[in-house]
């Protein structure tokens, strides 16, 4: 599948992206000068943000897994699937040593908002079906 999406990734002209199954909108853009660094997530009014490293994080992450990953969507409040991208995400045993969220309420959805931008980025495949997506490193 073609990946169709507007923008270049930064604050003043960010993405316009859709989720792995295409139902939602969002954009997102790297905000380099925040302090730490962010990816944000913006979906209608809220606005998600994740550390920046978490790009190339999950891209090596992906690249030693060697296969097709579930993404595993899930709500903060919700457990994660195990070995899902949304497990990883909120891992102690991932670089940051836990959420790759910042704001407690807003950190999940991980694999739901990340897989996306890695995919623009060409550093991953991502299914777009209507349930149980995977992805896997390029």
């Amino acid at each position: 599948m073609t990946v169709s999406y507007e923008g270049s990734g930064t604050p003043e002209d960010p993405w316009l992206l859709t989720t792995p199954p295409g139902k939602s909108e969002f954009i997102a853009f790297r905000d380099e000068l925040a302090d730490p660094p962010a990816l944000v997530v913006k979906v209608g009014k809220t606005e998600l943000r994740y550390h920046l490293s978490c790009i190339e994080d999950l891209h090596a992450m992906l690249k030693e897994h060697g296969d097709w990953m579930p993404l595993g969507n899930a709500d903060e409040q919700k457990e994660a699937k195990p070995d899902t991208v949304e497990a990883w995400g909120r891992s102690p045993d991932n670089p940051v040593g836990g959420w790759c969220g910042f704001k407690k309420g807003l950190r999940g959805r991980f694999g739901n908002y990340v897989p996306p931008v890695l995919e623009v980025l060409g550093l991953a495949e991502v299914e777009h079906n209507a349930r149980n997506n995977r992805m896997r490193a390029i």
